[in-house]
């Protein structure tokens, strides 16, 4: 329980804290616009009053290892927690290790619901190693854990990425996952890339910026509709020469076998969008659950279940459904404010509320 603050001296206010989104500290002036910059009101501040540092990345802002990036989310929960939450990667590790995401559910409805169906477990989500929305590891522990719970078809559809991880390196993590799926694949578990496309051209839209991407994405996914390839690496390949593209900006592409998409999301599939990060992840989560849906014209709405790695929109409850539980967090400097009875006003841009 909360206690009230002994002795909270006061100051003559108000109190202002400003985040500055995008500034860091960095003494080196190689490609550091802030430090070659002329800030005299920055300079002032740092020299006549208290002021301190604090890391916004790794561990101490709750990510796996402090080779990870910090990004707004993670700002947003971090800041005036006075603790250490784990975010959305450290979250799903830690559900993965347990085994406790296996335990949901969620899960069991995911995977219960292919078996009654004899239908096709569909994953859907960023590939890459990036840790920003996704980490391909979560998605090969789900493949491993479908294997072993006697899941008959699995399809992955393939969002690539070249914005938190390099350019055009698509191929680093395609060829030794079709390796990987070589290896889990045999007479009893049907598993293959089913379609893709750049983060930045399908699916992956947010704030209601450009539906459009959304629509491109469902009829990719959903309904096979896009350029045909053999292999998810004939179509990087392909559509690299045709227009140069970098990955987040790769065209949609399927996977067909005699002239047909091989993963086409029927009814009685599963489906898991497996971003653990929720801007990214909402329209397409609205896309599967929304019986009516204004944004565009789904074509065929699929009966299925859908489930995302989290819950992406805590106030509009989206997904419904949801592998592992975000973190409560609770006792923040806010609350101890309120309790001492100093008013406070909390600002934020509304599409990071």
């Amino acid at each position: 329980m909360l206690k009230k603050l002994s002795n909270f001296p006061g100051i003559k206010g108000p109190v202002v804290s400003i985040v500055l989104d995008g500034f860091g500290i960095n003494p080196s002036e190689t490609g550091n616009a802030i430090v070659q910059a002329r800030t005299p009101t920055l300079d002032r501040l740092y020299k006549n009053f208290a002021n301190c540092q604090l890391k916004a990345h790794g561990t101490a802002v709750g990510l796996p290892s402090d080779d990870d990036m910090g990004n707004s989310e993670v700002g947003h929960n971090a800041i005036g927690a006075g603790q250490v939450y784990s975010q959305g990667a450290a979250l799903v590790n830690k559900a993965i290790e347990s085994g406790s995401l296996y335990e949901s559910e969620t899960w069991k409805n995911v995977t219960e619901n292919v078996r009654n169906s004899n239908g096709t477990l569909h994953f859907l989500g960023l590939f890459s190693d990036g840790n920003v929305h996704s980490h391909i590891n979560h998605l090969k522990a789900l493949i491993s854990k479908a294997k072993a719970e006697s899941i008959n078809k699995v399809r992955i559809h393939v969002l690539l990425d070249g914005r938190d991880v390099p350019a055009t390196s698509a191929l680093e993590y395609l060829v030794p996952f079709e390796a990987f799926l070589d290896e889990v694949r045999s007479d009893s578990f049907d598993i293959a890339i089913a379609s893709g496309g750049g983060r930045m051209n399908i699916t992956m839209d947010r704030y209601g910026a450009n539906w459009g991407m959304v629509e491109k994405g469902w009829k990719t996914h959903v309904l096979g509709e896009a350029q045909g390839f053999n292999s998810a690496v004939e179509a990087v390949e392909a559509l690299r020469a045709e227009g140069g593209y970098d990955d987040q900006n790769l065209p949609p592409f399927v996977i067909q076998k005699d002239g047909k998409a091989i993963g086409t999301i029927e009814d009685g599939d599963s489906v898991v969008f497996f971003n653990f990060r929720g801007d990214r992840s909402i329209e397409i989560s609205q896309a599967f659950e929304e019986e009516t849906l204004e944004a565009f014209d789904r074509v065929r709405v699929p009966k299925v279940v859908y489930a995302g790695m989290l819950q992406y929109d805590g106030d509009d409850f989206i997904p419904k459904q949801f592998l592992v539980s975000p973190p409560a967090i609770k006792e923040t400097m806010g609350e101890y404010l309120a309790l001492d009875g100093i008013s406070q006003l909390a600002i934020s841009e509304t599409q990071k509320y």
